[in-house]
């Protein structure tokens, strides 16, 4: 039950991720890979801060500022 819980935060940080950084999503599956891969480095950046989430809401919040960190860079990288 956990995985699945980890992947629903996933899917809706990543789709929360796509409408801040480009405006729309990338589908179900690419929403939860870039919401896991968000999540990972949300918690990285929030570790190295000395902050931790508390709740749901505190998970989804760091996994989308992950994301929403990882779309950016991808971006900047497209155009260079």
């Amino acid at each position: 039950m956990h995985l699945v819980w980890f992947l629903l935060v996933g899917l809706v940080a990543g789709w929360l991720a796509g409408k801040i950084i480009r405006g729309s999503g990338f589908g179900v599956f690419g929403d939860i890979v870039i919401g896991v891969v968000g999540a990972g480095i949300g918690g990285f950046i929030f570790r190295l801060l000395g902050l931790s989430p508390s709740g749901t809401i505190g998970n989804i919040v760091v996994a989308t500022v992950g994301a929403a960190l990882l779309l950016y860079v991808v971006k900047l990288l497209k155009r260079a």
